[in-house]
Order: structure tokens, then C-alpha cells, then sequence
């Protein structure tokens, strides 16, 4: 496969338009370095990359946002998720989505609610270990939520949250009432085990 030139007066082969937003290079968004070796001066204008990362972060929210509310509206008319709205599913999380989908399958998400309105989820993964989510904040206990949505960035969701909101949709979860002292013991029984 050829290779695209990378002089700093081409933009793409002879003849052909500026390359889009969405096929944007390093050295598309990448500041050109101060002549000399001289240091560049400081700006309050965001680089390229610091651009596409703001519109990245906000887009992609919407985007699923726009997809849940599509599966919801589905749900409602055909009690089931039609195939396309599937594929978009896949197309957004990967493999998290098939992963999610059996999770509510198996009928694995608990919504654990205590008399003062507050509300966790639990989710029994498919290792067989019960992760606590909090769906107000987008958090949940296991190791790719920490890895691979915090650290890396790589995913939106894990695929206990993502299960949650699926679950939620397809009126498929589960509901557990609890004291409030049973709750608090609950969540501080789970960060124990995190330490």
C-alpha cells in the first residue's frame, strides 16, 4: 500500500482534496516545531489533537445517548432490538456489546435500592465474581472499567454498565430493596475487597 508524502507543502497525493477530519494524520494535527530549535511560544489557542479530543468526548456521548434512546423506542413498539440497531450496538462498543447482551440474557444486573432513594446496581459477571456499578456516575468495580474506560480511554463502557442500560430498556432487571444500613455495609464490604 503506498504511503502518503509527509512534506510539509503536501497535503495528500497531487490532485486530490484535503483530507477530512475524520482521516486526519499526526502531522495534520501536530503544530509544526519552531524554526532553530527556538521555543515556541505559548497559546491559548488548543492544539489540533487537543480539538479533536474535546469534539471526540463530546460527540460520542450523544452518540450512544442517540443509539439507547433508538433501542428504547424499539423496545417499545416491537418488544425486541431489530438487527440494524444491533450491528450499530456492536459498531460502538465492540465486543463489550455481545458480552453485555448475554450478561442480560442470564438475567444477571440487580438493581439494589434502599428506603432514602439511593440506588446500586450489582452485576454478576460472566467469571462468576458481582461487580457493584453506580449508573448515576458511570462507574463500575471491575478491572476493564479501570483499565481500559480510565486508564487507556480505548472504551466508552464497560459491559456491566453497558448491560445496566440494556437491561433498564428490556425491563430485565432484577429488583432487590434493602435497609439503608445494609446498603452502606454492602458498599463498604466492596471497597474492602478493592483494597
Amino acid at each position: 500500500m503506498p504511503t502518503r508524502p509527509h512534506s510539509s507543502t503536501s497535503r495528500g497525493w497531487p490532485g486530490t482534496p484535503r483530507l477530512s477530519a475524520c482521516a486526519m494524520t499526526r502531522d495534520d494535527v501536530t503544530p509544526p516545531r519552531p524554526a532553530f530549535g527556538l521555543p515556541r511560544a505559548k497559546s491559548s489557542q488548543p492544539t489540533g489533537r487537543e480539538v479533536v479530543r474535546r469534539a471526540m468526548a463530546v460527540t460520542l456521548p450523544e452518540v450512544v445517548e442517540e443509539l439507547l434512546s433508538e433501542i428504547a423506542a424499539a423496545v417499545r413498539d416491537s418488544a425486541r432490538i431489530p438487527d440494524e440497531l444491533l450491528l450499530s450496538l456492536k459498531f460502538v462498543f465492540g465486543s463489550s456489546a455481545i458480552q453485555a447482551l448475554d450478561l442480560v440474557d442470564r438475567e444477571s444486573v440487580t438493581l439494589i435500592s434502599s428506603p432514602s432513594g439511593r440506588r446500586v446496581y450489582q452485576v454478576l459477571g460472566s467469571s462468576g465474581t458481582t461487580y457493584t456499578c453506580l449508573a448515576s456516575c458511570h462507574y463500575c468495580s471491575c478491572p476493564a472499567f479501570s483499565f481500559s474506560v480510565l486508564r487507556k480511554s480505548d472504551s466508552l463502557l464497560c459491559k456491566h454498565l453497558l448491560a445496566i442500560y440494556l437491561s433498564q430498556l428490556l425491563r430485565n432487571c432484577q429488583q432487590l430493596s434493602v435497609s439503608d444500613k445494609q446498603l452502606t455495609d454492602l458498599l463498604l464490604m466492596e471497597r474492602t475487597q478493592e483494597a
